[in-house]
């Protein structure tokens, strides 16, 4: 399982803005065919920190992800409302184990 944890801060006043944008993302990648999870997490002390946790079945899957128009529309619509730049920490899945 190829996993990517990604840390984002947005400014304040796209907050709002940011979780609608990230809704229609999450829904688009549920559909993708190597898409194991897709979650959105809003930090409850910083409601402008969020998380998004990927989980592909693959690194090919993860890939693909990135060329999908829901994913080119999310990251256009957003970029500006950022207060820092998106971080990404990628991870190899252990558990639950994924069959092929």
């Amino acid at each position: 399982m190829y996993v990517t944890i990604v840390h984002v801060s947005i400014k304040p006043e796209h907050v709002e803005a940011f979780k609608e944008a990230c809704r229609l993302n999450h829904e688009g990648s549920l559909r993708e065919p190597g898409n194991l999870r897709f979650d959105i997490l809003q930090s409850a002390e910083k409601p402008s920190q969020f998380v998004l946790y990927e989980a592909y079945k693959t690194q090919q899957d993860a890939a693909a992800h990135k060329e999908t128009q829901h994913y080119l529309t999310w990251r256009e619509t957003v970029i500006d409302w950022m207060a820092a730049p998106r971080q990404g920490i990628v991870y190899q899945g252990l558990y639950p184990a994924v069959s092929s």
